[in-house]
């Protein structure tokens, strides 16, 4: 079957939301959002501490955001990105606040303002501790409401159209390549049906499910980033994996691992170990409060130093009433498990959490493949450089959800349908066999991951990675072309080609540089 909508959004977080009710507010054309599970679940929904946005211009100011952004990214971000994202984050809250997200506030009617590692000010808003769940709540009810969009839960997107969908040569030096749509798979008829658009977006969210624990869903498996390499579109910066340095250390719970919020630490908890040694002075003068690549990395060393599967976080010493108020659902998480924060740890250690690099896009949003976008997680706009600075995703994703809507509409006019794409060729046959293998290749990747492609890394743990991954994908290529495509292939594809993007830019970074970490080109002393 073919469908055919003006505006083709994939992913469904604050990024496809954005984008889409900007673009149906247009007028120019149909919308549809395409979401490969239920339009709750996103990274965004999982964002516990908040929205970076200068806000209090009595003590803050533009200059400062950016000077966080680009020490944290290590000083290769890309400076015209990030004066993008912090000079417009003030209009984007607005967009947001508009569309009925609220944001909590003092009794005088001001922000409530938190702090977190790296920033210099206080400027994080925040819903108490679920502040990606407000905005995801709020997008969401605009969106099932506005009669231009079409929501299409449970359709999973396989591949973009190009011209090599037309029988034409496509490499990676070509030029003119072009978005014409997706094949998406219908879950009524477990068919691939062909999506036509004259504009597309990317905003299928992180990679975290190509490690063994991450923060993020499930269902984070890189979709996007792998259809749009496949498709010969420029990807950048995947070895900037970052790791969030303290999620709840519980075995039973490792995707999603359940993260403990960073303005935690913004508030006054202190990393010790479980003896009560503080740690974190040795590593930077910023301590708890140091960004996050430098906090994993010290705990990953200290857990390796005294032979730990977790260290802790202790906010004991602060107002028991307060940290219930502050942090109501870790409380309630952490007591589901035996731990009353108010005078116990929190057994806390690194996970997978966010995906710096991704789609290379310009400053519109608009990738290096013509009529395709891609905005958020799944995008490299060069914000992040070499580190995420905390709560700087959400506001990125906003951001640049606005800036693509606005250039989207202001060329779609010169765009049409492209109807000499062909339908999705649907032979071959799946069987139960088969799915085993598929399971067990996802849990390879996983540990492959984990173990060779972590926190630190070394050329002979990136090199046995692309070994064990190069296997994988022969092997999984090869079954693809012989079955009927379905969601799990399809993801196990996804993670491997992600998983490859990642060990192969690793490798070709001689040097420890932001999240990359590599004994083999240290940049202290201690860190051998």
């Amino acid at each position: 079957m073919v469908q055919e909508y003006d505006f083709l959004i994939i992913g469904g977080g604050i990024a496809g939301m954005s984008y889409a009710l900007s673009v149906a507010n247009s007028g120019k054309g149909k919308v549809a959002l395409v979401c490969k599970t239920t339009l709750d679940e996103a990274n965004t929904a999982k964002a516990q501490g908040g929205i970076a946005s200068v806000t209090n211009l009595a003590v803050d100011n533009f200059e400062k955001h950016i000077n966080d952004t680009m020490i944290a990214g290590d000083y290769i971000s890309d400076r015209a990105a990030v004066e993008q994202v912090v000079r417009n984050a003030p209009k984007a809250i607005q967009s947001l606040v508009n569309w009925g997200v609220n944001f909590d506030k003092k009794q005088n009617g001001e922000y409530d303002l938190h702090r977190e590692g790296g920033h210099c000010e206080f400027r994080i808003l925040h819903h108490q501790d679920d502040t990606g769940f407000e905005i995801q709540r709020g997008l969401m009810a605009a969106v099932l409401k506005h009669p231009n969009i079409k929501v299409l839960e449970n359709h999973y997107a396989v591949e973009i159209i190009t011209q090599h969908h037309l029988g034409q040569t496509v490499t990676r030096k070509t030029q003119d390549i072009e978005c014409y749509g997706a094949y998406i798979l219908n879950p009524d008829t477990n068919k691939i049906d062909t999506y036509l658009s004259k504009v597309t977006l990317m905003a299928t969210g992180g990679t975290g499910a190509v490690y063994a624990m991450t923060s993020n869903p499930i269902i984070a498996t890189g979709d996007g980033i792998a259809m749009v390499y496949r498709a010969k579109g420029t990807v950048k910066d995947m070895e900037f994996v970052q790791f969030h340095p303290t999620v709840l250390f519980n075995p039973a719970e490792t995707h999603p691992a359940y993260l403990i919020t960073e303005a935690m630490r913004g508030y006054g908890a202190i990393l010790r170990l479980p003896n009560g040694e503080e740690f974190m002075q040795k590593y930077d003068e910023r301590l708890s409060l140091a960004p996050r690549d430098i906090v994993a990395r010290a705990i990953d060393r200290e857990m390796k130093i005294h032979g730990l599967d977790h260290v802790c976080l202790d906010v004991t010493h602060k107002d028991a009433e307060e940290t219930k108020k502050h942090f109501p659902h870790i409380y309630e998480k952490c007591l589901s498990i035996g731990i009353d924060i108010t005078k116990q740890y929190i057994p806390v250690c690194p996970s997978a959490h966010y995906m710096c690099g991704g789609i290379k896009v310009d400053l519109h949003g608009e990738s290096s493949i013509h009529r395709l976008y891609a905005v958020g997680e799944c995008s490299c706009t060069g914000l992040h450089g070499g580190n995420r600075l905390a709560s700087n995703s959400l506001i990125e994703a906003a951001v640049y959800a606005k800036a693509a809507a606005e250039h989207s509409v202001s060329v779609i006019d010169h765009y049409s349908f492209n109807t000499n794409v062909p339908e999705w060729n649907d032979e071959g046959t799946m069987t139960n066999e088969e799915r085993i293998l598929i399971t067990q290749s996802v849990r390879e990747v996983g540990e492959i991951m984990s173990n060779y492609v972590g926190i630190v890394r070394s050329d002979l743990r990136l090199k046995r990675a692309w070994d064990r991954l190069d296997l994988l994908y022969e092997e999984t290529e090869k079954l693809f072309k012989s079955v009927t495509a379905t969601r799990d292939i399809c993801e196990l594809r996804n993670m491997i080609n992600v998983g490859y993007l990642i060990t192969r830019q690793a490798i070709e970074r001689k040097e420890s540089r932001g999240l990359h970490y590599t004994v083999d080109y240290p940049k202290h002393a201690y860190d051998r």
